[in-house]
C-alpha cells in the first residue's frame, strides 16, 4: 500500500517534458516534490502564479507565499505572478496540459466529485470547475475509501459533481485506473496489493 508521498511520486511519473500542470490542494501539491531528473514542467496555480517550485520545508516557508488552496509554496528564478483573472484565461483557454486534482469521489465514467459534502464546511469549489473543462488530462489522487471504509471509487456519484466524465486516471493508495469508456482498467498496482484488497476496496466496474 502506498502512502501520500508514494501516490504523488507516481503520479509525477505521468509527467512528460515541457508540460504546463496545475495541481489541486492536499496530497497533489506533494508531486512538485518529486518530478523527475530531466523533466521540465510549468506548475500553475488558479491565484496566478507560473512556475511554482517544491513544497516547502520547514526553514522556506513563506507565509505571503500560497496556492489557491492557502497552502505555503516556493517559487522559483522563473516564477510569474499576474492576476487571477489572467489565470483562468490560462485554464479556459486550453493552455494547461495536466491537472492532478484530489476527489472526494470518482464514478467509473470519470465523474469527478471534489467540492462539497452537503451539510459540511470544505474548502469549496474553487478553480475545480474550470480546470476539469478546460485542462487536457485529468489525474485524480486520493485514498481508495473513506475513514469509514467505504468506497470512493464508485458506479454512480453521491456527491455534487464537478465534472462529468472527466477524469482520465486515478491514483489510490491501493492502485493506478486508467478511466475506460465502459469501466476501470488496473494498470498498477501498490506495493503489497492484491485483486481481492482492490475488488473489495472498489464499487465501480473493473474491466481488467
Amino acid at each position: 500500500m502506498w502512502d501520500r508521498n508514494q501516490m504523488a511520486s507516481r503520479a509525477a511519473l505521468e509527467l512528460a517534458d515541457g508540460m504546463y500542470v496545475n495541481l489541486g490542494i492536499g496530497i497533489p501539491t506533494l508531486v512538485s516534490n518529486y518530478i523527475p531528473e530531466g523533466i521540465d514542467v510549468t506548475l500553475q496555480s488558479e491565484n496566478g502564479m507560473l512556475g511554482m517550485g517544491p513544497f516547502p520545508t520547514e526553514e522556506r516557508i513563506d507565509p505571503d507565499l500560497i496556492n489557491a488552496g492557502k497552502q505555503t509554496i516556493t517559487e522559483l528564478e522563473r516564477t510569474s505572478y499576474f492576476s487571477s483573472a489572467d489565470s483562468f484565461s490560462m485554464i479556459r483557454g486550453g493552455h494547461i496540459d495536466m491537472a492532478i486534482l484530489g476527489a472526494m469521489e470518482v464514478s467509473e465514467k470519470g465523474d469527478l466529485a471534489n467540492w462539497m459534502i452537503p451539510g459540511k464546511l470544505v474548502k469549496g469549489m474553487g478553480g475545480a470547475m474550470d480546470l476539469v473543462a478546460g485542462v487536457k488530462h485529468v489525474i485524480v489522487i486520493m485514498d481508495h475509501t473513506n475513514k469509514s471504509g467505504d468506497s470512493k471509487i464508485l458506479k454512480e456519484c453521491t456527491l455534487p459533481l464537478t465534472g462529468k466524465s472527466v477524469v482520465h486516471q486515478i491514483i489510490t493508495n491501493l492502485c493506478v485506473f486508467d478511466v475506460k469508456q465502459d469501466g476501470l482498467e488496473i494498470i498498477e498496482y501498490a506495493d503489497g496489493v492484491d485483486r481481492k484488497q482492490i475488488e473489495e476496496a472498489t464499487e465501480a466496474k473493473i474491466l481488467n
